[in-house]
């Protein structure tokens, strides 16, 4: 299945049929190694807190080792829901559903996926929905 597709040196292009099984398997792989590097830097953050927890004497010290600590968690937690969506995705790409605007069905784009492999949305339904939200929020 995608282990037997060779994707060595290929890029995916929107003059080959979309989402075929090769596109597939390079998103795939993409993904993949995009959350494997998100698990790698967390692993690292936890081994440098764990190891940087010595209790400063210096109350200044002591206050800028808590902030970067928040600053590095707070990271963390976004990665963590990067590493979610990034799930999603592989997910959409086991169920057919991956490369697909979720608002309007279209394809979303290879150009965009490339750049975004986890984007739900078509670039038009996505500046849609930003206009929106803009409308939204300066009430």
């Amino acid at each position: 299945m995608a282990d037997e597709i060779t994707i060595k040196g290929y890029e995916p292009s929107e003059d080959e049929p979309f989402m075929n099984d090769r596109m597939r398997a390079y998103f795939r792989e993409k993904l993949t190694g995009w959350k494997n590097e998100l698990l790698r830097e967390s692993r690292e953050t936890l081994e440098n807190l764990q190891r940087d927890s010595a209790n400063h004497p210096d109350i200044a010290d002591r206050a800028t080792s808590e902030t970067d600590r928040a600053i590095e968690l707070r990271a963390r937690d976004r990665q963590r829901k990067l590493i979610n969506k990034i799930d999603m995705a592989i997910k959409r790409i086991d169920d057919g559903t991956y490369g697909f605007c979720e608002e309007t069905g279209d394809p979303i784009g290879v150009k965009r996926l490339d750049a975004r492999p986890i984007a739900t949305l078509s670039l038009e339904a996505q500046e849609r929905h930003e206009r929106r939200e803009k409308v939204y929020r300066d009430d």
